[in-house]
């Protein structure tokens, strides 16, 4: 297979590892015999860029003087909120000629200010999903994977997913061997399980503004195993269960269903992170009942089992 040419864009406030962990991916593959990615850095003016987190990378040039790549890859990180003059203007130009276009993380608001995400379906990080998808309506945007591939567009998740993407990348081009062989020596996942909503705040719902309901949700809180149905709740409130559904979403933006099972899932993953209690215990703790019924809402919910979600996220064993 022929050279592929990678140009990775650069800016300032630019997320470091959404660039150097898929540079890391397409240089650990290069090792292998016959594979080549050449890679390449450029910035606006061909200037260095301060990262978000205080280091200075030193572009290969200037984003002007680029020649069109087979693989333009855009990275995220605080300097998407405000774009790098003239960067929006090059990558309307220059993403249409690359052979794959590539965003991590919120790089992919920088495509979307560039017109190239209307019409296809794409991810991003978890805490700008709700922002794409209002200031862009014509792009559908999935909020759950590691990353979407559509055509000659991928777009990836928070940070780390941009590993995830080129490791798939680096598959589709050579082989599960030399992705495999990529993914041991970076000692990462090479298909990693779950979507991105394992990494999320589960609890997104607004607080109530009337005490009543306040005192509901946090009562939800420290009682997820007891009878939550709409019916027991309404009561505790003082409201009839009509009034009660209808107020409490409007006030938290969730039904009150919807709410319970984003604190059973909190409280069984805080659990299953920081105890050693068995399944059976944390499905009940949690108010799941059985452990069947806990597996279900993991793997609805984040794309895992319960047991596989301890085995990754516990910091210690036991």
């Amino acid at each position: 297979m022929k050279q592929r040419t990678v140009l990775v864009v650069l800016f300032d406030g630019v997320q470091s590892l959404d660039v150097s962990g898929p540079m890391e991916v397409f240089a650990g593959a290069s090792r292998s015999p016959g594979v080549t990615y050449a890679l390449h850095t450029a910035s606006p003016g061909g200037a260095p860029v301060r990262c978000s987190n205080g280091l200075t990378l030193v572009p290969n040039g200037a984003l002007g003087d680029a020649a069109v790549p087979d693989v333009l890859l855009v990275p995220g990180g605080e300097g998407t909120r405000t774009p790098a003059p003239g960067l929006i203007d090059w990558l309307r130009e220059n993403a249409p000629r690359a052979d794959q276009l590539v965003s991590v993380c919120s790089g992919a608001l920088l495509l979307a200010e560039a017109g190239q995400l209307d019409g296809h379906r794409v991810t991003t990080h978890w805490a700008v999903c709700e922002a794409l998808a209002r200031n862009h309506p014509a792009v559908e945007v999935d909020p759950d994977p590691i990353f979407v591939r559509d055509g000659r567009l991928a777009t990836s998740a928070g940070v780390t997913a941009g590993i995830d993407l080129a490791l798939a990348l680096v598959e589709e081009d050579h082989g599960r061997e030399v992705a495999l062989g990529v993914a041991r020596h970076l000692v990462v996942f090479l298909r990693r399980p779950g979507n991105q909503a394992q990494f999320s705040a589960q609890l997104t719902a607004q607080t109530a503004v009337r005490a009543p309901l306040r005192d509901v949700q946090q009562w939800i809180t420290e009682h997820p195993d007891e009878d939550l149905s709409v019916e027991a709740l309404a009561a505790r409130a003082g409201f009839s269960p009509r009034h009660f559904a209808r107020a409490f979403q409007a006030e938290t933006g969730l039904t009150p269903g919807r709410h319970v099972e984003r604190v059973r899932l909190e409280q069984a993953r805080r659990l299953l992170e920081d105890t050693g209690d068995g399944i059976s215990a944390i499905s009940r703790a949690s108010g799941y009942g059985t452990p069947e019924a806990m597996r279900r809402a993991f793997v609805k919910a984040l794309g895992t089992a319960p047991a596989e979600y301890r085995r990754r996220f516990r910091p210690h064993p036991g």
